[in-house]
């Protein structure tokens, strides 16, 4: 329904964005990885949206790049794969990582994102090839070679990951690195990021 949402960013955080066009706020559920590479308050910007309407509820998804976007409503057409862990996965691992799983069938990267267990995992790398084109095609090609998402991005994305992992939910990690962030100096250091982060927890 919606290909594209363009317009002043409101708010932001690592979950979900608000973009305003012609006096409409769009709220936007976005992958954790997006949050650093999202342009200051007030600025344009693009997300490339899913709009996915269940039973319960209607939600828009947004992307940074539609080749994310893509990715995204192919791994809707996983067994046991919903709109959050699709989400999760995109928010955890970059098209880079995730076309180089699937290349080497990479059981224990795929793990290694909250909410992903071995089962899963070896489920998801069975399917996904079907779903997507053949490894030797170009857009698979494209996806394993795609230049991975910038530094700050993947240091706030393996700080999520690393809170989750030592049992808070992703609310509470999502505000304790937020305000972590707001202190930090760049570069920010994985180390010293998930340090604070523990501290304001």
């Amino acid at each position: 329904m919606y290909a594209y949402i363009k317009g002043s960013l409101i708010h932001a955080s690592t979950q979900e964005a608000i973009v305003e066009t012609h006096g409409v706020g769009y709220l936007i559920a976005i992958p954790v990885n997006a949050f650093a590479n999202l342009p200051p308050l007030g600025s344009e910007v693009t997300l490339y949206t899913s709009f996915i309407v269940r039973e319960q509820s209607q939600a828009l998804f947004g992307f940074l790049t539609s080749d994310e976007r893509e990715l995204f409503e192919v791994l809707l057409g996983i067994t046991g794969i919903g709109p959050k862990t699709a989400l999760s996965l995109i928010g955890h691992l970059t098209i880079h990582d995730f076309g180089k799983a699937i290349a080497d069938h990479d059981i224990s990267l795929m793990c290694k994102v909250p909410g992903i267990g071995r089962k899963t995992a070896e489920r998801l790398l069975l399917e996904v090839r079907d779903k997507l084109p053949g490894l030797s095609s170009p857009t698979m090609k494209h996806y394993a070679v795609k230049a991975p998402l910038d530094a700050r991005g993947q240091v706030i994305s393996d700080a999520m990951s690393a809170l989750i992992h030592l049992g808070y939910n992703q609310v509470t990690a999502e505000k304790a690195i937020k305000r972590s962030l707001e202190g930090l100096q760049e570069p920010v250091e994985l180390p010293q990021l998930i340090t604070t982060a523990l501290k304001n927890v």
